[in-house]
């Protein structure tokens, strides 16, 4: 006998800043990472094979949910997913990340890059995004690296810690950098929209390094791209998150941006999101770093974002970055439970 468990929209309703019983949780890379299970599959398969595979993809995608009792899933893929299918030659090296064996130089080389058609290049990832949707019984999150951060890799030739050279190219030839942000653009929105097609039911874009940027350099080199890219897909009509890290000094621009949710990391407090005008949800944002701290440090802190973030219903949690390996599984299983137990408590006082 199967029974169907009734559908948990808390996370969406959060969104939305609608009336919820508990403050909805997921945890980014909550997929994997410090899952025994899925270290004994990574034993055998890598990231490549695992989401070449729809059946075993969602089934890492769905693990922690089962496990945890979160509120959301977000599906198992790399942000560069999309890119060798516009001619980007990038391999996922353990212990390293993607390295780009034909960084981008010079005009020519982005003049190239080609264009991405999702129902033939990510097929995979559609078809992993149908099955989650048959087997979920909260939203599916799906994804896209933002221009700025897959354009870093490109140029770099693989990850960096002070983005010389996107910086260099970014002005000096500002001409390829916008022609490189239009491209990447489009195949962003390309890619959202097949996701969404799929049954994907929100989106996070993930802008990680942006925070290497001032302000000015956003504004100038950034923003553009990702005005369109939030504007052309919000006619799907689901939640779009927007998520980086060292971004505080970004909050100012970040909040008149047409994104519903925005991704806060550890360095910015809710009640700071609140004193500078953002009314919009805001998700976020426990130091990971804290999860290998004893239960009694982890109790407080997470109280302590969670009285911030209950002062309204626009607030999830979650952490300011990804879940890392030596995390216990056991811990964010005890961690989901008292942000639920005691944001639920919170509500029903009032």
């Amino acid at each position: 006998m199967i029974v169907s468990m009734a559908f948990n929209d808390t996370f969406l309703k959060a969104c939305r800043g609608e009336a919820h019983d508990h403050v909805p949780v997921w945890y980014m890379r909550q997929a994997g990472r410090s899952q025994p299970e899925y270290r004994k599959i990574k034993e055998t398969h890598s990231l490549f094979d695992i989401t070449h595979d729809p059946e075993l993809c969602a089934y890492v995608t769905k693990l922690p949910v089962d496990q945890y009792n979160n509120d959301a899933a977000i599906l198992y893929k790399d942000i560069m997913t999309p890119l060798p299918f516009i001619g980007v030659d990038v391999e996922i090296k353990s212990g390293i990340g993607p390295v780009i064996y034909n960084p981008i130089t010079s005009e020519k080389d982005v003049e190239q890059l080609g264009e991405l058609n999702p129902e033939k290049d990510v097929a995979h990832v559609l078809e992993t995004i149908k099955i989650l949707r048959n087997q979920l019984h909260v939203p599916l999150i799906s994804f896209a690296g933002a221009p700025f951060t897959l354009a870093s890799y490109m140029i770099e030739g693989g990850p960096s810690k002070n983005y010389h050279k996107t910086k260099a190219f970014m002005h000096s030839n500002p001409k390829a950098w916008h022609l490189l942000m239009d491209k990447l653009g489009t195949m962003t929105v390309a890619y959202v929209h097949a996701q969404v097609a799929a049954g994907s039911q929100a989106i996070q874009l993930f802008d990680s390094w942006v925070g290497a940027l001032s302000v000015s350099d956003y504004k100038r080199f950034i923003k553009p791209v990702m005005d369109r890219i939030l504007t052309e897909v919000r006619s799907e009509g689901v939640p779009l998150i927007l998520h980086g890290v060292g971004t505080p000094h970004l909050m100012n621009t970040w909040k008149d941006m047409p994104a519903d949710v925005i991704g806060l990391d550890w360095r910015t407090t809710i009640d700071e999101a609140r004193a500078i005008g953002i009314e919009k949800t805001v998700q976020g944002n426990l130091d990971p770093s804290i999860l290998l701290a004893p239960w009694n440090v982890i109790e407080q802190e997470t109280k302590a974002i969670l009285d911030q973030g209950l002062k309204s219903n626009h607030f999830i949690f979650n952490l300011g970055q990804g879940v890392f390996p030596e995390v216990s599984p056991d811990t964010l299983r005890r961690l989901t439970a008292f942000i639920h137990e005691y944001s639920a408590e919170v509500k029903r006082k009032g």
